[in-house]
């Protein structure tokens, strides 16, 4: 799991800011916020334009870094307008069962890395100067990758799979992984398969009544045997009493109703809520495999409180395993009821992200209404 993450001079975070996932408070309420002593379940809380959403783009910026793939783009200003530093600086630790991992970069662009760093309990793995076009340092014999071709890699000169930027490496540990072959049980591929379930998912379209075409893979995920159902159930577990049906149509295609005395489209009249549930629903469930780190941006834009609840109970009785971030506004979630005091975090320009319990003098308790306090000012210093 993801145990800190420390980021610098991205966007509109010119300083420091760190996210340890393992300062935890030892509440016996709530347990299932908390993963193996490292929190799985978090809630951030910011006004407009404190960085939310980019500090989820900057978590899942190893996904890119690592896979080169399409489904984040980074688009816009990389580095801090402020700041006279010409790199941002991004810091991962993990741990998988004993082995404690740091993977470190620094980056010109969202595409152009100046350094690479890969630590595994404390010995260093490698160092790579991009600039100079050297190893500073690597020691792959800890694990067990000292036959692997680095000179291959130092001769290389474009990024993987031809791309425009012509003269930029691709990075030493998406070529290390692709051209050694590692045992099963070891550490770079349990880090692999966990970035490689790593999402980021925002509601910003999520109420957009997308075009019948969009939704013909989902139409065929509900065409298998009781998924129909499942979505039904999903839907009434949120609050929405509904029962569903897929039809054909003349011309082949598929279309989604609402079972009423007549069936009734349900793309056309569904709400805000129920459109982005179903759009959060499609993200994850036709899924053969679990995400092991959800980044969920305003997950409840659209969303009446109680349904806002509900996805989170959702979320902590289904994937207990995974970690997860969501982003609010909505204080009627600042409960001990759901959530907790070292679980819960406010984001702010001046102050970084702090905790809850980290936020005031006072000892926080179950029986305290974390909501009442925030609006009564008690956080204020941290906003």
């Amino acid at each position: 799991m993801l145990k800190k993450f420390t980021l610098e001079n991205y966007k509109n975070f010119k300083d420091k800011i760190t996210i340890d996932f393992e300062n935890i408070a030892g509440y016996q309420f709530n347990t299932d916020c908390i993963t193996d002593g490292t929190i799985s379940k978090m809630l951030i809380y910011g006004k407009n334009a404190t960085g939310k959403t980019n500090l989820g783009r900057a978590l899942i910026d190893i996904y890119t870094t690592i896979f080169d793939g399409l489904r984040y783009v980074d688009t816009g200003v990389f580095l801090n307008a402020d700041s006279k530093d010409n790199t941002a600086t991004f810091s991962y630790e993990f741990k998988f069962a004993s082995d404690v991992l740091l993977y470190k970069y620094t980056k010109f662009s969202s595409q152009e890395l100046k350094n690479e760093e890969l630590y595994i309990n404390g010995k260093t793995i490698f160092n790579y100067d991009f600039e100079h076009n050297n190893f500073i340092e690597i020691n792959l014999r800890y694990i067990d990758a000292e036959t692997a071709n680095t000179s291959t890699y130092l001769q290389s000169a474009d990024i993987e799979d031809g791309g425009d930027l012509q003269g930029v490496k691709l990075p030493f540990l998406r070529w290390l992984i692709s051209n050694v072959a590692l045992s099963n049980d070891s550490v770079l591929i349990k880090l692999v398969n966990y970035i490689r379930k790593m999402l980021m998912i925002t509601t910003k379209n999520a109420a957009l009544k997308y075009p019948r075409k969009m939704n013909e893979n989902f139409y065929e995920f509900l065409e298998g045997p009781k998924r129909l159902t499942m979505l039904e159930r999903f839907l009434n577990e949120m609050g929405i009493e509904c029962k569903l049906k897929l039809r054909s149509l003349p011309d082949g295609q598929k279309e989604l109703y609402f079972v009423h005395e007549k069936l009734v489209p349900f793309y056309d009249t569904a709400s805000s809520g129920t459109l982005a549930l179903v759009d959060l629903y499609k993200r994850l469930i036709p899924r053969i495999w679990k995400p092991s780190f959800i980044y969920l941006d305003e997950f409840d834009a659209f969303y009446h409180y109680e349904m806002a609840e509900n996805v989170m109970n959702f979320f902590k009785k289904n994937y207990s395993n995974c970690q997860i971030i969501m982003t609010s506004h909505n204080t009627n979630l600042m409960t001990n009821q759901i959530m907790r005091p070292d679980c819960l975090f406010i984001l702010s320009k001046a102050r970084g992200l702090t905790s809850f319990n980290n936020a005031t003098d006072r000892e926080l308790r179950e029986g305290h209404n974390l909501e009442k306090m925030y609006i009564s000012g008690e956080f204020d210093k941290y906003e």
